[in-house]
């Protein structure tokens, strides 16, 4: 029993460290993304935002998308139904907007999810004149200079897309949603700092730009046929094609969003379960790292008690196995440090909760352990109060509207 409890912990010390090492690799991404400058390349763009019902910070949100400092540029808000409550904050925006702001009515969705189905008729709907698409989401708070930045590298034709990811700013006390939402946050930050490695990154929906020349060429809207998951399938089709995603931290998207227990496990489930379906590499990727922590610990946590309840030596053991942690947490800082260069304007509220990303650190590998798990048990999830089964990347069945 101790041999193994050796073997695990010296395995899972020498994961920490690479995946610290990797960490001051992402920091250094970032710093390199901030001193290059943006470019000037600003075709014309339509900015592609689907909304569905009522959320905090909602009217904050879409105003944001008509205030960018870009020179040619129009919103299309999409919606599955002109009684969809998120409508009057659309049009409160189209009425004071500086830029053209457009509302696609889709109608209900067939054979895919209702947010693939709303981009479809936004898409097809689209003037020609439009070089570039770019998609967001309506839980995002961009700042001006976003959409100028993640167009810029587009400039390079051979470029599929250019993305960025969320970075979810808690809310509340520290009472059961503040920690919600505090974990939330900790557990979509190593997401994010996945990002950057050539040849591994993947289409963020909230924040993606993509010519529509290479939209097109990569025959998006036939990965988008029976689809659940617009990004992945754009992933999926620009892999295909051969078309490399760049990943530019400097657009990493401010959200702020309330959570409950039951809406981060149904997030994070969706997660989990999306990212089997689609991408089954990244899913395994995933598993072996999760799963290899959460039992290590626990085997180690038994061990540990063992010896204490025979009389035997455990100090020495639980100080070795207190590095696993120490090393996820300290990753966590180094994400801290990066998060606070990124997004100097939201220094204060970051500063408030930036114990987040280092104490919840080494918790975060149960919750991923959990949803690898759940996504195993089941191919159902629910998204913005519609039911689904993922049958396959290409198939999904709306279960209940």
């Amino acid at each position: 029993m101790i041999d193994l409890f050796y073997i695990l912990v010296i395995v899972q010390i020498a994961v920490g460290i690479y995946s610290l090492w990797d960490g001051f690799q992402w920091l250094q991404l970032v710093r390199k993304r901030l001193a290059s400058h943006a470019g000037f390349y600003t075709p014309v763009t339509a900015v592609i935002c689907p909304c569905k019902g009522n959320e905090p910070g909602l009217d904050e949100n879409l105003a944001a998308l008509a205030n960018f400092d870009y020179p040619n540029y129009e919103v299309y808000f999409a919606l599955a139904s002109s009684l969809d409550p998120a409508l009057k904050a659309i049009e409160q925006v189209k009425a004071i907007s500086p830029h053209p702001v457009h509302i696609v009515i889709a109608g209900p969705a067939d054979a895919c999810s209702e947010k693939v189905f709303n981009l479809r008729r936004t898409v097809e709907s689209l003037p020609e004149n439009v070089d570039v698409f770019v998609f967001t989401d309506s839980d995002a708070r961009l700042p001006r200079g976003w959409l100028k930045k993640i167009v810029a590298p587009l400039q390079d034709a051979r470029i599929g897309a250019t993305t960025g990811y969320r970075w979810i700013i808690p809310s509340g006390a520290m009472g059961a949603g503040g920690f919600a939402s505090a974990l939330a946050s900790a557990w979509n930050a190593s997401v994010a700092t996945l990002l950057g490695r050539a040849g591994e990154n993947f289409c963020w929906g909230g924040g993606t730009a993509i010519r529509r020349q290479t939209f097109e060429d990569a025959h998006v809207l036939d990965f988008w046929n029976g689809a659940a998951s617009d990004d992945f399938a754009m992933t999926q089709a620009l892999e295909a094609a051969r078309k490399p995603i760049v990943f530019c931290a400097e657009c990493l998207a401010p959200t702020l969003h309330p959570w409950t227990g039951k809406s981060l496990l149904e997030f994070t489930n969706r997660q989990m379960l999306i990212t089997r379906v689609y991408s089954l590499k990244r899913w395994l990727m995933g598993a072996l790292a999760h799963w290899a922590y959460s039992l290590t610990l626990i085997y180690a946590a038994v061990v540990i008690l063992i010896s204490m309840i025979g009389g035997d030596t455990w100090i020495e053991l639980a100080l070795i196995a207190l590095v696993i942690p120490l090393l996820a947490a300290m990753k966590g800082a180094v994400r801290t440090v990066a998060v606070d260069e990124l997004l100097p304007q939201w220094r204060g509220p970051l500063k408030k909760w930036n114990w987040v990303w280092m104490l919840l650190a080494p918790i975060v590998p149960f919750l991923f352990a959990w949803n690898l798990g759940a996504s195993l048990a089941s191919k159902h999830m629910r998204w913005r109060g519609v039911s689904y089964e993922l049958v396959s990347a290409t198939t999904t069945r709306i279960l209940s509207r």
